[in-house]
């Protein structure tokens, strides 16, 4: 429970209790999957810590600096306990947890083996997969369906099959990235895309299809890939009607996460930037998924639109009006999940003298992914469950994990990291009803 200042319960929002299981159901279950199932159960059995978790190590300052109020965030606003979380699933491969752990090359085999009962219990439903879609990717666990209308009631009944054995859900997508389309008339409104569905319209992709299954089931929606997928006014609507919480896309794990935290301090002491040139290389799915030039084409526009909205070209055309941004995603197969990225970064301060940084971030993908993903399950589920959040739609203040974060119609998307963890922490003190941190005013000094 929030405590307020004055020692008795906060006053915020209604929300109604993490009661029961929470039921996580993931379309796409390789390397960020098995790594986030296999985590969670490795912190429920205490082997390692929950580490990149802001839900699970996470502290939260609350009131003025002299109270000494710092609980953990866990502490501090009720979330589902990891021991409530329940597993399932959808993928075209039909190896259970355990073995797409050992494909995927991510966690050592020595920690699986502690868990490897757990991960054998787990095994993923015939995924609805359209190749044309994914181009790289092929398997033969697939749903069957005359159209696309009949494979959004296969996962509706699947998704009711959940809610029977679980008290709320929560849908995440950990699938690949589709190539790259963009919103149509059949995106509008839910009759249009409905008429799509019956018409197996080439523009609804199958990641729209679970989105549509989701939330006409009432299920929060968190987008971990570029694709549109709940980017679209239909699914807006959808979320809104019933009352379940979407947000997205593309999960802000390495090179973008980097850039997020690099560009706001080149603004913050008006540095200019005139190129900024990224390359990376990886093995893993992904890398061989972003082989396919469509679908590196959806990657890139969400890795590209970074930039210019945290640095703000328009109100500063000196500094950052003609930045030469270039991004490559290369596949490398003997890299597998350890992605490098590498970043030559050309900047000018005073009197406009050019310097240069270069960061070479050797990072393990899956491994940052996953936390990632923890949080917003725990956190969407907070959404979903509290009365001022869930009829929003849109959880803008979740943009803290996303590289193109959504908002709603008219604003444009916040892009650095340390607006978007205010935002993010000032939203949980609300929740708490605890006043918000806004650094003004005398009392702050206090």
């Amino acid at each position: 429970m929030a405590i307020s200042k004055n020692g008795g319960p906060a006053t915020g929002p209604q929300i109604e209790p993490a009661k029961g299981k929470l039921g996580v159901m993931i379309p796409g279950m390789g390397a960020v999957a098995t790594t986030l199932i296999a985590g969670v159960e490795a912190v429920r059995k205490g082997i390692a810590p929950a580490v990149g978790s802001l839900t699970q190590m996470g502290t939260i300052r609350l009131g003025k600096r002299t109270e000494s109020r710092t609980p953990l965030i866990r502490d501090f606003v009720p979330l589902a306990k990891l021991e409530d979380l329940c597993f399932t699933g959808w993928d075209i491969f039909e190896q259970d947890m355990y073995q797409a752990a050992q494909t995927a090359r991510v966690l050592e085999g020595a920690q699986l083996e502690r868990i490897r009962p757990f991960l054998e219990g787990i095994r993923p439903m015939p995924a609805a997969f359209d190749q044309r879609y994914v181009k790289r990717l092929s398997g033969g666990n697939v749903k069957k369906g005359a159209s696309k209308r009949d494979l959004a009631e296969q996962l509706r009944a699947d998704i009711q099959s959940v809610k029977r054995s679980t008290e709320r859900q929560v849908m995440i997508w950990c699938g690949s990235t589709e190539i790259f389309l963009v919103p149509t008339a059949v995106h509008q409104t839910v009759e249009a895309f409905e008429k799509g569905l019956d018409d197996n319209d080439p523009n609804i992709a199958p990641s729209m299809i679970y989105a549509y299954a989701a939330l006409k089931e009432g299920v929060p929606f968190a987008n971990g890939a570029p694709n549109l997928t709940v980017d679209l006014p239909v699914m807006q609507d959808l979320s809104r009607r019933n009352a379940a919480p979407i947000c997205g896309k593309d999960f802000k794990t390495g090179q973008t996460f980097m850039k997020t935290v690099l560009a706001p301090a080149f603004k913050a002491r008006m540095l200019g930037v005139s190129g900024w040139y990224s390359t990376n290389i990886l093995g893993n799915r992904d890398g061989e998924v972003l082989d396919d030039p469509e679908s590196f084409k959806t990657k890139e526009e969400s890795k590209l639109g970074v930039l210019d909205y945290i640095l703000q070209p328009e109100l500063y055309p000196q500094l950052y009006k003609d930045i030469y941004h270039k991004v490559r995603i290369n596949y490398y197969p003997p890299r597998g999940d350890n992605k490098e990225g590498w970043d030559n970064i050309d900047i000018f301060g005073w009197l406009g003298y050019p310097m240069q940084i270069k960061v070479d971030f050797l990072c393990r993908d899956s491994i940052l992914a996953a936390p990632i993903a923890l949080d917003l399950i725990l956190f969407l589920d907070l959404a979903a469950r509290t009365a001022d959040l869930k009829e929003l739609g849109i959880q803008e203040w979740l943009s803290f994990y996303f590289k193109s974060p959504m908002t709603p119609v008219g604003l444009y998307p916040e892009h650095d990291l340390f607006i978007q963890s205010m935002k993010l922490k000032n939203t949980l003190r609300h929740i708490g009803g605890e006043d918000l941190i806004t650094h003004l005013g005398l009392e702050y000094y206090d």
